[in-house]
């Protein structure tokens, strides 16, 4: 099982997940962090950590989102890894939250 990174981050990028991650799965694109699915160990430790509540264990992601899973898998193998938390994105506080936001991720 994996935890899998969905709408809700794209265009916000909090990485308070990244700074509690034990085994550094996460990767990072120019608006939106996904979670490599072959290393994350389902630990549970980020889902909560994250400010945007866009986090979820795989079989809890929201319906209509099921489409993340593979996302994630995809540009996990495209992105660079992330060890280290960093400033959210400017604007995050204003798209945090905004429903739909798949057609504004940069890959």
């Amino acid at each position: 099982m994996t935890f899998i990174v969905t709408d809700n981050c794209i265009k916000c990028k909090y990485t308070d997940c990244v700074e509690v991650c034990p085994v550094d799965c996460f990767y990072e694109g120019p608006n939106f962090l996904v979670i490599h699915p072959d290393e994350c160990i389902d630990c549970a430790l980020c889902e909560p950590e994250c400010p945007a509540e866009a986090i979820f264990s795989e079989d809890e992601v929201p319906e209509g989102q099921e489409h993340f899973t593979e996302l994630n898998a995809d540009l996990a193998e495209k992105w660079p890894n992330i060890t280290e938390m960093k400033e959210k994105l400017a604007d995050a506080e204003e798209w945090d939250g905004v429903a739909d936001k798949l057609k504004h991720l940069v890959k």
